[in-house]
This record gives structure tokens, sequence and C-alpha cells, in this order.
């Protein structure tokens, strides 16, 4: 059977090619770590999850419930980690993060970087880089389903400098919404990439994480801001490869590889990697 690259509650996982040819991923709040790191050497091959805590402080959150990280490289080769933190009056804003090191530590930014209260809030925040442009973006999705009234939960795009990675350039743009017939009550987990072929790759998971119905979709676009173009079938869901609920992924930036999470026990995600290649429409 298709077996996890890493068999522990390990949810969310990014992913990062460190300066010293390691691959990186962060996960969700686990193990009594706000945000967990693990490494490998060979992205496909053995993970070694690290006992150590990469955000270990709280800054402006409540000190629990950290969702959904992404780590990415600036220029001056230092990391920037995006984050969902969890505010002290409840729900969840984007943060920022910061550190020398792939592994960690993480020192937080004093202030969130997009917090859309009136909206429900905002999570899974992935970064992106377009080398075709020398741009810089953050996609999130807006928290509407924690609003419990059936409101939108699009996944945005925001400019940032390509200096701190951070710094909004522009207002930001909706690029795709859940259509309640196909996602149910959501979509979220957006990873970006630009392929080979110069098209603008957008994965997704829909449906409630809970459950079997949890999945990885993707759309496609000529230009990063849309309109996307949703593909035919999901990319990976329930039964395939004999995975449950397999969902929130990051793609490698080089648009060839996949880390997910997907049911591997009671209360348990565990991280699982594959290769692929998309026929694009």
């Amino acid at each position: 059977s298709f077996s996890p690259r890493l068999d522990i509650n390990f949810p969310d996982p990014c992913l990062v090619h460190d300066q010293d040819d390691h691959w990186v991923s962060f996960a969700t709040s686990g193990g009594g770590y706000h945000i967990q790191v693990a490494v490998a050497d060979d992205l496909m091959g053995e993970w070694t999850h690290l006992q150590q805590d990469a955000l270990p402080g709280h800054g402006w959150t409540s000190g629990r419930n950290y969702w959904a990280p992404d780590v990415r490289k600036l220029e001056d080769d230092s990391y920037i980690m995006y984050f969902s933190g969890e505010l002290p009056e409840g729900g969840h804003c984007i943060g920022v993060a910061r550190s020398q090191n792939s592994t960690g530590p993480y020192e937080m930014d004093p202030e969130p970087f997009a917090c859309p209260r009136d909206e429900g809030g905002a999570i899974d925040p992935a970064g992106f880089f377009d080398e075709s442009t020398n741009k810089r973006y953050v996609v999130y999705k807006v928290d509407g389903n924690a609003l419990n009234n059936g409101s939108g939960t699009p996944i945005r795009l925001q400019e940032v400098s390509t200096k701190d990675g951070s710094t909004p350039i522009g207002e930001p743009v909706d690029i795709l919404d859940r259509i309640a017939s196909e996602d149910g009550p959501l979509v979220e987990a957006p990873s970006l990439v630009r392929t080979e072929q110069g098209k603008y790759l957008l994965f997704f998971s829909s449906h409630m994480y809970t459950g079997d119905a949890y999945d990885l979709k993707y759309a496609i676009s000529d230009r990063v801001e849309g309109p996307y173009r949703r593909g035919k079938s999901p990319f990976l869901k329930t039964p395939t490869l004999g995975l449950k609920g397999p969902g929130g992924g990051t793609s490698s930036e080089n648009g060839k590889f996949m880390v997910f999470h997907a049911w591997c026990g009671k209360g348990k995600r565990c991280m699982y990697a594959i290769g692929y290649g998309l026929e694009y429409e």
C-alpha cells in the first residue's frame, strides 16, 4: 500500500528546500509543539520529526491552535513562515514569523499579516514567488465557514514585497471560491505554483477535513490573478491509493512533488508525498 512519509499526526504539511539541500516540512500544532517540523535528505525517502518547536513564542496569538504553516526562502537567504494563529478572543488570522535557520526557531512579527475578522478570519496561508515576473505573493483562505452562515470561503491572493515577504503591494484579489454542489461548505488549503508550461496551478482542498469527502483539487490559469479554470476531476480523493480524506497539500516549487495529509488512524493525519504530472487542459 501507499505508505506515509511520517507515520505521526502531522497535518497540513508544507515544503521548503533549504540552503543545505535538505527538505523541510512544517505542520499544524501537535505533540506539544505550536508548529511541528520535520526534515529529509530525499523528499520521497525517510523523514525525521524534530523534537523542537519551530514557533516557540506566542506574540499576538492565544498561544494555541496554530494551523497550516508555510515556509519560504527570501532573497537574503532568510526564511519566512506564514501561519494561521488564533486571536486571544477567538478566530484565526494570518501571521508571519522569521528565522535565519530553515528549521527555526521562528520569531513572530508583532502584528498579523491579514485579519479579515468581519469575514470570519483567515487561515491556510501559502507563499509563492513568480520567477517570470519577480513578484512574490501570499494566498490564503478567508475563513467564511467559521461564521456558520453559509458565506463564501474565497481563496485570496495578495502581492507582497520581495524583500520582506509580507508588506502588501496593492489590494488583494479573490481568485477562487466554493461551489456548494462540488465543494460543500468550503475551499481551503491553497498551494500555488507556476508550471514549466507557464501556467499557474492552484491546488486546494474542499469539504470538511474531518471526513472522507476531503480532497485535493486543482485549477489552472494563464495569469496569476486568474481567472482559474477547474480541473475536470479531483487530483486526489478517497479511496485513491487507499487514502482516506487526503488534503492540505503543498506542491514543491518546481511543480513536481506534493506533500499532503490523510487520515491514518484515530485522530491522526499522516504526511504523504507523491510525484505528479498533470495533463493540462
